[in-house]
């Protein structure tokens, strides 16, 4: 017979294992967005006012474990060592920031802290950052989006731990009836505070600037997706046919004096052992170029030693502008890497555990310069390649130069299904919201869209066909309060909301604080 303590326990962490199964329900390609709030609420009643800290890890863990698990299942046809490691890794930072968080009435300012500083260290660390399931991807269809140009997916994400944890939290009015059964009923006006300074941040969002169009003509951008077979390994398809059929779909196009560029996806072109300018490959792009009037924005894989920045054995991922002529007159070589996909951190040590690392033989090396690539005509793009959409700083940089359109070039053929692509078009739909520009995504089997600064999607393509998408893009200027202060502020809110959630929950302080406790 199970023990009723033990029973209890295993209930509270079972409600919290489907808390968290609601969370990542919110997300993409479910996108029930009110779900995240009722799962947060969820791990609130599960995790309850005074857990012991063992409870507390146990409750988080679970909470944890379905969210991640369920919102990051692309990764299961990828890497299932990956995937289980990714899942647990993540699931023990939510569990840490539930052990971390204060118990009593405090704990409503201090959960939500926690747990948002949780995900805002999984921006940065491990590996440079690994941003996947996250809350705020889910909410670019719900009414708090507009909150992103404020405060990005850090405030976003506050935002959604906060009421929840609020509205299931200690309640901020109890009345008498209440009190005359349970004569230790307490009100606890934290959670309805904290709930209105979110209502005053959800009300400013709607007058912060937002950006502004540019009094000039549009810029007509036709995004060329090539198409083929989803689910595919790079080292399964020669990169001489992915350059083809993408050429092929390029030929549709007919010359119009309107049309301003054409964008190809990421790494498309895949050259080794010579310089891109001047290759073979270099010369069909350019002519495709020439026939049409525009430059072409494609994305290539070079050896890294042949660009000059890195050492032979290296390879860099690079978005380039190719002219009429064939000139490569600007470039942006990918700053953030995609770990276990375009190196592998701590190489020698795994292959020393016989770990499958030659599935990825070569290491990218990073980039340096900023995220923006010049058209002749003097149009400013910024460039965030695939992953890089994922991250609010790379397209920040991009917006803070004077980018007046952002483009991301991605590639997606290797993820088996659509989960990854549907959270990397709500992601594109945030970094648009938080710059206030318009987003061109552009991938090889889909999704290639146009999303406006307002998070719109136009023209989204379907997995695996070959077309074209054309659309008269607005270039903008001007900031947002995103693009101004980053990420860093609200990081140091959060860590002052649960230093003072922690500091006030302490048992002296809740002895003063309540006049039943000091009899």
């Amino acid at each position: 017979m199970i023990d009723p303590a033990r029973r209890a326990r295993l209930a509270r962490a079972s409600l919290a294992l489907g808390g968290g199964f609601l969370v990542a329900f919110s997300m993409p390609p479910w996108g029930f967005w009110p779900l995240a709030f009722v799962g947060v609420m969820v791990f609130e009643i599960a995790l309850g006012s005074n857990p012991s800290r063992g409870d507390r890890f146990a409750i988080g863990m679970s909470f944890g474990l379905s969210w991640m698990f369920m919102g990051m299942g692309w990764m299961w046809f990828l890497t299932v060592p990956g995937y289980i490691a990714a899942g647990v890794i993540f699931a023990t930072f939510h569990a840490i920031a539930a052990v971390a968080a204060p118990t009593g009435r405090w704990r409503v300012i201090g959960r939500p802290a926690a747990h948002t500083l949780v995900e805002a260290l999984r921006l940065t660390f491990p590996f440079g950052g690994v941003p996947l399931a996250t809350i705020g991807i889910g909410q670019v269809s719900g009414p708090l989006d507009g909150m992103a140009r404020v405060g990005g997916v850090i405030l976003l994400t506050w935002a959604v731990f906060q009421v929840g944890f609020a509205l299931a939290g200690p309640a901020p009015f109890v009345p008498a009836t209440v009190q005359r059964v349970r004569a230790s009923a307490r009100s606890a006006p934290q959670g309805v505070v904290a709930i209105g300074v979110i209502v005053l941040i959800w009300i400013a969002s709607a007058f912060a600037p937002s950006g502004v169009d540019i009094d000039t003509a549009p810029v007509t951008i036709a995004v060329v997706q090539g198409g083929g077979r989803q689910g595919t390994r790079a080292l399964d398809v020669p990169s001489a046919l992915v350059t083809q059929v993408h050429l092929d779909a390029t030929r549709t196009i007919e010359p119009d004096d309107e049309l301003d560029m054409v964008l190809w996806p990421e790494n498309v072109i895949d050259i080794n052992d010579e310089p891109f300018e001047g290759s073979e490959i270099n010369a069909l792009v350019a002519a495709e170029a020439e026939r049409l009037g525009v430059p072409l924005v494609v994305g290539i894989t070079e050896d890294a030693d042949q660009t000059g920045i890195g050492p032979d054995g290296k390879i860099t991922n690079a978005q380039v502008v190719v002219l009429p002529d064939g000139s490569v007159t600007s470039r942006f070589d990918k700053v953030r890497r995609v770990p276990f996909g375009e190196y592998v951190p701590l190489r020698g040590l795994l292959e020393a555990f016989g770990a499958p690392i030659d599935q990825i033989p070569t290491d990218a090396v990073a980039g340096t310069e900023p995220a923006v690539v010049d058209l002749p005509d003097g149009t400013r793009l910024g460039v965030v390649i695939s992953w890089e959409v994922f991250f609010g700083d790379r397209a920040r940089d991009g917006a803070e130069r004077d980018a007046a359109i952002v483009i991301n070039p991605t590639n997606g053929a290797s993820y088996t299904g659509t989960q990854l692509q549907t959270q990397q078009i709500a992601s594109s739909r945030l970094r648009a919201i938080e710059t206030g520009r318009w987003i061109v995504q552009g991938a090889p089997t889909g999704f290639s869209a146009f999303i406006s600064p307002d998070g719109l999607v136009f023209q989204r393509t379907e997995i695996s066909e070959q077309t074209v998408i054309v659309m008269d893009v607005p270039p903008r200027t001007g900031t947002t309060w995103y693009t101004s202060l980053g990420d860093g502020p609200w990081v140091v809110a959060m860590v002052l909301m649960l230093a003072m959630a922690r500091w006030f929950a302490r048992p002296r302080r809740e002895k003063l604080a309540d006049p039943d406790l000091r009899r």
